[in-house]
């Protein structure tokens, strides 16, 4: 089995093109990264969040998350939803569904209420699934990252190979 010793890309790695990044650039632990681009979340024809103050967490192997301050979200647009999570570098996470349409329980949205010290600034933030609705950055439609746990933004500037897609389980 592989294991990446923080510094260099892996072979099996596809070499980023200018203008891109690879997600083996990305370090581990994560670093949290301010990005001013225009970032949009929506449902159907429902703008559920508008920013230009977002915050990109950068991980080894995953795209990159994009968290969005509570004050550029349409708070009545979502509602609480069941179930918690613990990452270790951000801490316990609370999940969001949408207050109306959507699967009912079907979460979209994830915070770190009280995040860890070297993730303060995600407090008050949230981020959104892109495979449950709609994501763009500066106009772009984003991707999802596969698998149906993580939460990565893929832009056409991202390449991988991404942790969640088929034989990655062990990364």
């Amino acid at each position: 089995m592989w294991e990446f010793d923080g510094r260099k890309r892996p072979g099996f790695a596809v070499a980023p093109a200018a203008g891109q990044e690879s997600v083996w650039d990305y370090p581990r632990p994560p670093r949290l990264v301010e990005d001013a681009r225009h970032v949009e979340v929506w449902h159907g024809t429902q703008r559920i969040a508008d920013s230009r103050r977002a915050w990109r967490v950068l991980e080894t192997a995953s795209p990159p998350t994009f968290y969005l301050p509570v004050e550029d979200v349409v708070m009545d647009g979502l509602r609480a939803a069941a179930g918690s999570s613990f990452c270790e570098w951000k801490g316990p996470a609370s999940y969001f569904g949408l207050a109306s349409g959507g699967a009912p329980g079907q979460v979209v949205a994830w915070s770190y209420p009280r995040p860890s010290a070297a993730f303060a600034r995600l407090a008050g933030c949230l981020s959104f699934y892109p495979g449950r609705v709609r994501c763009l950055v500066a106009g772009e439609v984003v991707r999802p990252q596969p698998g149906g746990f993580y939460g990565g933004w893929i832009t056409s500037e991202i390449v991988g190979p991404f942790k969640g897609e088929p034989g990655t389980g062990h990364w």
